[in-house]
């Protein structure tokens, strides 16, 4: 499963590669617009504000939206009921699941839970049985 990511101040830039994952693909604000994503992918991005999707996030899923399968939220918990609030955001806008959270750039046991939920990820939604 391809994973797309945005880092606004590469917390997440940081998890993903310590996730090992190598079909990754950075969005910054050069390439949200033009890059076309044609197979199914997993969104991990961080929260702005008081909790609003970044506008690079909003540009590359008007353009690649269709192949969202899932969505991880990066944020700091100092922000209440706003933490990570762009992945809440993006799964109720997109109908896909909230794969989970984590703060700042994820501590170990959030980087193996991510593997073990985008490793078992099936692009229907299902999970692998084990």
């Amino acid at each position: 499963m391809k994973v797309v990511y945005f880092s606004f101040t590469g917390n997440v830039r940081r998890f993903i590669a310590r996730s090992g994952f190598e079909n990754t693909l950075e969005i910054t604000n050069d390439n949200c617009a033009e890059v076309r994503i044609d197979e199914p992918y997993i969104l991990v991005t961080s929260t702005i504000g008081f909790g609003e999707v970044p506008d690079v996030v909003q540009t590359f899923l008007r353009h690649n939206g269709t192949m969202i399968r899932g969505v991880v939220g990066s944020g700091n918990r100092n922000w209440g009921q706003n933490f990570a609030k762009a992945s809440d955001t993006i799964s109720k806008d997109y109908m896909v699941p909230l794969l989970m959270k984590f703060e700042v750039q994820g501590t170990k046991k959030d980087v193996e839970e991510f593997k073990d939920k985008v490793g078992h990820f099936y692009e229907d939604n299902e999970r692998k049985a084990i």
